[in-house]
């Protein structure tokens, strides 16, 4: 199977914005706690939207509920609290993207897709890239914050899973519905580690750049962005989707370098290089 060039284009305009959301995600960390910048994120995913769109018909609830979960507490917050722990957006970016040799491994595991020696390469190339740009990386960053991220890229991987498994009709309302049982888990978590406060100031915190960083995040990044990622993983193998995730980092890194004047040293040209090409031998790997 190929990947249509529409999808093909879809999937790296997505990946792209994913790229830039890291970014926004520090804005809203800026006045608000990360718990709570979490669960607002998924509670604006959710409500209204839910009241108007059914919930999607071949989905029961308890995969919803599990979905929810792990998307919401399991991945972004974790993400948040890792992030908010001193992780930098650049640095959770690239750990974060080590999602895509998790979902590759437990589809060829569970789903029998199969890895041939073409994907190896590919993998060895971008993952080379991959620890270069963590190489290169000038700010320092914490083991129990990596391992937070690690833990969240796990997570998306099982989201993946979960996706190519149920193969939901409605990918829209899969992602507003699966959001209204992320709230709960997230509300929990943040009860139990940091009680009222983050509400008690809540009004105080609020600011336009958190109000930005909420609506990119709920309506960009999560709808429209997993709505396209989504229905690439139901339609196609993961070892042809999972791989443009990679493209987050380097998206990041560009960005930097075009519209921030950050300096693009010509060892993170190598780094990015070889990501790309990981990305195009895993793309034209029936070739």
């Amino acid at each position: 199977m190929k990947l249509k060039k529409i999808d093909l284009l879809a999937g790296v305009l997505v990946t792209v914005i994913w790229g830039c959301n890291f970014s926004v995600i520090g804005l809203g960390l800026k006045s608000l706690d990360p718990f709570l910048l979490t669960l607002l994120r998924f509670f604006l995913c959710a409500i209204p939207l839910a009241l108007f769109i059914k919930k999607p018909p071949n989905i029961g609830y308890r995969t919803l509920a599990l979905y929810g979960v792990l998307f919401g507490a399991g991945l972004w917050w974790v993400v948040n609290f890792a992030m908010y722990n001193g992780l930098s957006p650049g640095m959770s970016s690239v750990f974060l993207q080590f999602s895509a040799f998790f979902t590759i491994v437990l589809s060829s595991l569970f789903l029998k897709e199969k890895i041939n020696a073409v994907h190896g390469a590919g993998m060895l190339l971008a993952g080379a890239g991959l620890l270069m740009m963590l190489y290169l990386a000038e700010q320092s960053s914490t083991t129990t914050a990596i391992l937070l991220v690690l833990l969240a890229a796990l997570s998306w991987s099982l989201c993946n899973l979960i996706v190519k498994v149920k193969k939901p009709q409605n990918m829209i309302a899969f992602i507003v519905w699966s959001s209204l049982f992320s709230v709960p888990a997230i509300l929990i978590m943040t009860l139990f580690a940091e009680g009222l406060r983050p509400f008690r100031n809540l009004l105080d915190d609020f600011t336009w750049g958190a109000g930005f960083s909420l609506f990119f995040q709920s309506y960009i990044t999560t709808i429209l962005g997993y709505w396209v990622w989504n229905n690439l993983m139901k339609h196609y193998p993961a070892s042809l989707v999972a791989p443009l995730s990679l493209i987050v980092p380097v998206s990041g890194v560009l960005t930097s370098y075009l519209f921030f004047d950050e300096r693009l040293s010509p060892a993170q040209g190598l780094a990015i290089a070889l990501v790309l090409i990981g990305i195009a031998i895993f793309i034209n790997s029936e070739r």
